[in-house]
């Protein structure tokens, strides 16, 4: 039982039935009282913040969300046109994984509308704090805007990923359009909101804040922004990023799992490696797709093998060209993938068996590509899945020291990556074992247009710490996060996998500002290389 779930879920309807008349759907979660209301203990105060969080999990789970915006269109993941079953849906996905997407595309704008949401939200309940429409004491009062400011500034964290030149909006009740801001502008703003709450957060990583952005989210946070600063801001930020880094290791709080697997079960909120998680219950949960993952890439037969309520829907798999770099002796390649002869929960053999072999974007059988399977799929689940979302995880911590290290010339960084890879090779320990030198190496992967209708060969020999690219791709496959890596690494415009040629356009490194918001706010300028 996830109690912390449970608590999440009941104290936030305990709130709302208690003060207003609207509905308790799902939805209605992202709504504040504007009566006076005073908080008087922390539960009460969880119960408030957790509305603010709610948009966290809508974006990026929900049907085209922030996951799918990180993981098509780079090269890990596809979703082809199936035969008989379908998903060519107008040839979104195919726009994604061509890197042709336009400023209408669905998958564009969900991402968009859904985090302004959270940051709509957050600064509602701080303009409801700060009015007194909301009550609370002194020091409370402190440490809950300071809470509320640096959720506000993960929200930012998406955008400046995703969009770059986006409003910044803090103020509630200023009905005005909000102008555009610059890329390097909001990454200032999210660092400067950070680093001036971070002092008054909370340091207990659990109980009431887990979930919640505690001292060590935020640091987390912060090295998350710093490691890409040469991406969003143009200057380098290595010894920002190992300084945040050292402060979440040093902290004693989060260590790794003896088995990677441990961190993605159905039960784990408990696992002392998750430092920010997105919690789930599929009793509480009601959205249709809020993490619909087995739905999402097993095929229908597979409903059989775990005794799924629905009947899953055979979309998403691997690129072959990534299942290939990885070493055989590797568990995460078992554990992370489903392939091969699939069986019923009776042992019956089912008519489908899993290849790692995909003709087209345009054109794939039911069996065709490993399907996605980090994530342990419960017996007898649901639409949707109960395993917590671990946004950030320790792992992430210590790679992102690793990487400052590297970037900037300093030893340490395969001791880093050999902890982690250690797992990973418990049959062949010395396999684990990775040195600076190797991390600088090229890649593993086998670059190139590979798909029946062309054949090409790029290697990938020719990218700098290509090595260490492809620790992060074996560690965070199916984690929402692969686009902001091949970005960093000047992978993402530069090569060729599967159907997808090299674009050789960097201003593809950002999404458009979607259509819609250009409709509605005429402050805003598309991004460059987008006609508006």
């Amino acid at each position: 039982m996830k109690t912390k779930n449970i608590f999440l879920a009941i104290s936030t309807i305990m709130l709302f039935s208690t003060f207003s008349c609207t509905d308790l759907v799902d939805d209605s979660y992202g709504s504040v009282i504007s009566e006076n209301y005073t908080p008087s203990t922390e539960t009460d105060i969880s119960a408030l913040v957790n509305a603010a969080y709610i948009p966290w999990r809508k974006t990026m789970l929900l049907w085209n969300g922030v996951v799918r915006a990180q993981e098509l269109p780079a090269d890990q993941d596809v979703l082809p046109a199936r035969t008989g079953i379908g998903w060519i849906d107008g040839y979104n996905y195919k726009r994604m994984h061509e890197h042709t997407w336009t400023s209408s595309d669905d998958g564009v704008l969900q991402p968009w509308s859904r985090t302004f949401e959270g940051v709509n939200t957050c600064n509602r309940i701080i303009y409801q704090i700060e009015t007194g429409k909301i009550v609370v004491e002194d020091e409370r009062k402190i440490a809950l805007l300071a809470e509320l400011k640096v959720l506000r500034a993960s929200y930012y964290y998406i955008l400046v990923d995703l969009y770059g030149n986006v409003p910044i909006v803090t103020d509630f009740s200023d009905t005005s359009l909000p102008k555009q801001a610059t890329r390097a502008e909001v990454f200032d703003f999210i660092v400067k909101e950070i680093k001036d709450n971070i002092g008054v957060l909370s340091e207990t990583p659990r109980g009431l804040y887990y979930g919640r952005m505690n001292k060590w989210v935020a640091n987390t946070l912060l090295a998350k922004m710093y490691l890409n600063a040469q991406v969003w801001r143009g200057q380098s930020m290595w010894a920002e990023c190992i300084t945040a880094c050292d402060n979440v290791i040093n902290s004693g709080h989060y260590s790794l799992e003896a088995n990677q697997k441990n961190v993605f079960i159905t039960d784990n909120h408990n696992s002392n490696e998750i430092i920010f998680a997105l919690p789930f219950d599929e009793k509480y949960v009601k959205d249709w797709n809020a993490f619909d993952f087995h739905m999402y890439t097993l095929a229908s037969e597979n409903q059989k093998t775990y005794q799924f309520t629905n009947s899953p829907w055979g979309g998403v798999c691997a690129i072959p060209q990534f299942i290939n770099s990885y070493n055989s002796n590797d568990i995460r390649l078992k554990e992370n993938f489903i392939a091969g002869q699939q069986y019923a929960i009776t042992g019956e053999a089912l008519s489908i068996n899993y290849t790692n072999s995909v003709p087209s974007i345009d054109e794939s059988d039911k069996d065709d590509g490993l399907r996605w399977g980090k994530f342990e799929y419960a017996i007898g689940a649901t639409n949707r899945l109960s395993n917590d979302w671990p946004m950030f995880r320790y792992a992430d911590i210590l790679l992102m020291k690793a990487e400052a290290l590297l970037r900037s010339g300093q030893a340490g960084a395969g001791t880093l990556v050999t902890e982690v890879r250690a797992r990973a090779f418990t049959a062949n320990p010395t396999l684990a074992t990775v040195t600076d030198a190797q991390l600088m190496l090229g890649s593993n992967y086998d670059y190139g247009r590979r798909d029946k209708n062309s054949q090409t060969f790029e290697g990938g020999a020719d990218i700098v710490m290509g090595r260490f690219l492809d620790e992060l791709g074996w560690e965070f496959t199916q984690e929402g996060r692969r686009r902001q890596d091949l970005i960093r690494f000047g992978v993402f415009s530069t090569k060729s996998w599967f159907s997808h040629n090299a674009t050789k356009n960097i201003d593809f490194n950002l999404f458009p500002i979607p259509n819609d918001a250009l409709l509605t706010n005429s402050n805003l300028d598309q991004n460059p290389g987008y006609i508006k």
